[in-house]
């Protein structure tokens, strides 16, 4: 008969060894899929937002993907009207998962215009405030003295000059030849929006409706601007880096975000000596960056991992951040003073914490496209 095999000592040291090695490498296996995703299991959001919001968010983007290593994210930037009228319009190479332009009207805008053609909510959620800022003016400081010698901006002021056409003409050198007032392209962006609806409401004297734009002074007024205006930016923060390039020889004064201001105010000190000063408008008004994640060629899965990453845009942490970047929050436990470089300690000339100024909201939907229909009109 065949003997009766035995394991041996060795065979059994063998085998105990074989179990610690495979329990082992589950251990490690278990750890790794905590840390590196599985093939598949990555889930791409992408966002597409206004200019203005293009630093902070891109200084945010790495440290949200190494604490959700299952997210990726691709950040795209197109001027605020831009970017709702290409996903309209399904001009992006790319499909949204988040847009994000300055004001949360444009999206209410998006949300009305979709309806239109589908009545399925276009949005996974309600729309998320993420930063706020308001529209300020800025002039290099002799102009600016020159133009509003009492410290403060005035719309007469600037339509005089622009009627005038030259600093000579207004009070000021004549050595500083043609005056060069610059805001964005309003069919592009909000804050060309915004400042076209105050200076309205300015020319007017008071609360404007879409019927104003039928105002012959209104018609001039515009026809004024989009002469002197040439060739306007598509983006408020590409108009301020083109401010800075271009000095006080072909950019006087400008309407921008508060924000942008603010944070490139020292790279104008760096590069012409005497940076600009920031003027406050009476009545502003004051623009919400809002996100929406969209339905439309968005699964659950990445509209949930889009979720993850707006959570985190409003945590005190991010909120920081975004101060430093010349933001206001929109979360309440975050203090403008105390974030650490904060650019409302850095004795900018004009920037106040809180400026004794009427804040108005953003302009309505029938408004926004009246100042659209006026400006593509003006000749």
């Amino acid at each position: 008969m065949p003997r009766e095999l035995k394991n041996t000592p060795k065979v059994k040291a063998q085998s105990k060894s074989s179990k610690i090695v495979t329990s082992v490498a589950m251990i490690i296996a278990a750890l790794g899929l905590t840390y590196i995703p599985l093939p598949g299991s990555q889930k791409t959001v992408i966002v597409v937002s206004g200019t203005e919001l293009q630093e902070p968010l891109q200084e945010l983007e790495a440290k949200f993907e190494q604490a959700n290593p299952n997210i990726r994210l691709e950040l795209k930037f197109q001027g605020s009207q831009e970017l709702v009228n290409n996903y309209l319009d399904q001009k992006n190479d790319f499909k949204p998962t988040i847009l994000i332009p300055a004001n949360g009207e444009i999206l209410t805008e998006l949300s009305d215009r979709l309806r239109t053609t589908n009545p399925t909510e276009p949005f996974y959620d309600s729309p998320r405030p993420l930063a706020k800022t308001l529209l300020v003016g800025i002039a290099w400081p002799e102009r600016g003295k020159v133009l509003f010698p009492n410290g403060r901006f005035q719309w007469s002021k600037l339509e005089q000059a622009m009627q005038a056409g030259n600093w000579g003409k207004v009070g000021g050198s004549s050595n500083w030849g043609s005056f060069d007032f610059v805001t964005t392209d309003p069919t592009r962006s909000n804050s060309g929006q915004l400042t076209l609806n105050l200076w309205t409401q300015s020319k007017l004297g008071g609360a404007i409706n879409a019927d104003s734009f039928n105002n012959s002074s209104i018609q001039t007024l515009f026809s004024l601007i989009k002469k002197s205006v040439y060739q306007p930016p598509r983006s408020t923060d590409i108009l301020l880096q083109e401010f800075i390039v271009r000095g006080a020889n072909d950019a006087d004064v400008a309407t921008v975000y508060e924000s942008v201001a603010l944070y490139r105010w020292q790279q104008s000190a760096a590069s012409k000596g005497k940076p600009y000063q920031v003027y406050y408008l009476d009545p502003s008004i004051e623009t919400t960056a809002t996100a929406a994640i969209v339905r439309r060629d968005v699964d659950a899965g990445t509209a949930k991992a889009a979720k993850q990453f707006l959570d985190f845009l409003t945590q005190p942490e991010q909120q920081a951040v975004f101060i430093q970047y010349g933001f206001r929050p929109v979360n309440n436990n975050v203090d403008l003073k105390t974030v650490p470089n904060s650019p409302w300690s850095q004795n900018i000339p004009g920037a106040e914490v809180n400026p004794s100024v009427k804040i108005l909201p953003p302009p309505d939907i029938q408004i926004i496209t009246e100042i659209q229909r006026q400006w593509e009109r003006a000749n």
